[in-house]
């Protein structure tokens, strides 16, 4: 029987599980706007969910004040990256439960 008290609720509601996946499917951080874009968010709808990522030790991240405009760039920490691992396990075990 699998326990689903396991899911990481940090992870698993829908805007934060899909900033962890896209910074999961690259070695290299991904800028703010790059998320903003890819994800369809409003600023302050990807930033609320970033700090939470951040609060819960699962982002790093670096502005950068080069060329004018200042950017952000993210990237999971190593908690985040096993918080992570460790969700796409629980949903593996979900999705092979009859198999």
């Amino acid at each position: 029987m699998i326990d689903f008290s396991k899911l990481d609720k940090t992870i698993h509601e829908k805007g934060r599980l899909s900033i962890m996946t896209l910074l999961a499917s690259r070695a290299e951080p991904w800028s703010f706007q790059d998320l903003k874009c890819q994800l369809d968010m409003s600023d302050g709808n990807l930033i609320t969910h970033l700090r939470t990522l951040d609060a819960a030790g699962y982002l790093q991240n670096e502005k950068l004040t080069g060329d004018g405009r200042p950017q952000t760039n993210y990237w999971l920490s190593k908690p985040g990256k096993k918080a992570f691992d460790s969700y796409l396990s629980i949903l593996e075990e979900i999705l092979n439960i009859g198999r």
